[in-house]
């Protein structure tokens, strides 16, 4: 079973952003850029798959700058096989990123891509759902627990009221939730061995497709700073202050 891993560059986690004076975006100018945590995520379930023996080989795909090969080497690092990297300086919208999977699904003849739930830059939520919508696939999103079994695979999905457990075909999408599995550390032989693993590079217009976004940025704000708390002397006058001030009982 050949498994491809869609994984976006992104601010680092913990890294405190900061909005460009225009308000156009985010200022990535010096910016540590890391693999978004859910597609972390990903690539873990997926090598897992592979060490389990359900899993031939990983390859984990890329859409972005040339600098997002950082994040594909180490992926390579953490046990993925090869990579691609499909170069856009320009963002491109979700719809955009599931077309170009679609292709090179299709093209690498794979039987299942996963993908982190969302990226915690854009945080849509779409690309998953989208990339199965156009490749006609049963698809399990929020996955926190994933077995394979033959040609089918059972995915638990984390849903409002609890669990649900679905069964797909395979080839399917899969889009993983925090509770899926703890991502690994690349060891130091293992980021030695990545530099040797192939990266293809590919611009978007090899693949043919359309990226003509139909969303527009309007304005990107930061979040408004959080008032101090205040340190009261009672029981009393905090039930006072509940009720005269932020009006909640």
């Amino acid at each position: 079973m050949k498994v491809i891993v869609g994984i976006k560059r992104v601010v680092d986690p913990y890294v405190k952003v900061r909005v460009r004076a225009d308000g156009s975006g985010v200022d990535l100018a010096n910016a540590k850029m890391a693999i978004n945590p859910f597609c972390e995520i990903a690539v873990e379930e997926a090598i897992r798959m592979k060490e389990a023996g359900t899993a031939s080989e990983v390859i984990v795909v890329s859409v972005g700058p040339s600098q997002a090969q950082e994040q594909l080497r180490t992926a390579l690092a953490l046990g993925a096989d090869r990579g691609i990297l499909v170069e856009s300086e320009e963002p491109l919208d979700s719809l955009a990123i599931a077309k170009l999977l679609k292709v090179i699904s299709e093209k690498e003849s794979a039987d299942l891509v996963i993908l982190g739930k969302q990226s915690i830059d854009s945080d849509n939520n779409q690309t998953g759902q989208m990339l199965a919508a156009l490749c006609g696939w049963p698809q399990g999103t929020f996955a926190c627990k994933a077995e394979v079994e033959g040609d089918q695979i059972t995915v638990t999905r984390e849903i409002d009221g609890g669990e649900q457990t679905v069964r797909l075909s395979i080839p399917a999408v899969v889009t993983t939730d925090l509770r899926l599995n703890e991502p690994r550390y690349a060891s130091l032989p293992n980021i030695m061995k990545a530099k040797k693993k192939p990266i293809d590079h590919l611009q978007v217009a090899d693949l043919g497709v359309s990226i003509v976004s139909k969303l527009k940025t309007l304005a990107v704000n930061a979040p408004a700073e959080r008032t101090a708390g205040v340190m009261v002397e009672s029981v009393d006058e905090l039930v006072d202050r509940l009720k005269t001030e932020a009006k909640v009982i």
